[in-house]
């Protein structure tokens, strides 16, 4: 399941550098994430690191892009390979 930024976020960009997938950009005026790119760091991390640095707990599990951990891997070898 690709992660989602709620209307909690203030705009800090702590969460921008932490994105292995740069999935994280600026919006307006709340960042967005990608859900063609967010992988929530599966093959990189054990947790979304995004959601770790996320100072107002703003980034939460997206219900309209439900995806099982192969389906994240699966996108993950897509966009940087094994």
């Amino acid at each position: 399941m690709a992660l989602i930024i709620n209307e909690d976020c203030i705009a800090c960009d702590a969460c921008v550098p932490e994105c292995p997938n740069d999935a994280i950009s600026e919006g307006d005026p709340i960042y967005i994430i990608d859900p063609n790119l967010c992988t929530e760091c599966v093959g990189f991390y054990d947790d979304p690191q995004c959601v770790a640095v996320c100072p107002t707990d703003a980034i939460h599990p997206d219900p309209a892009h439900v995806e099982s951990k192969e389906q994240l891997m699966a996108k993950k070898i897509k966009t940087h390979g094994e």
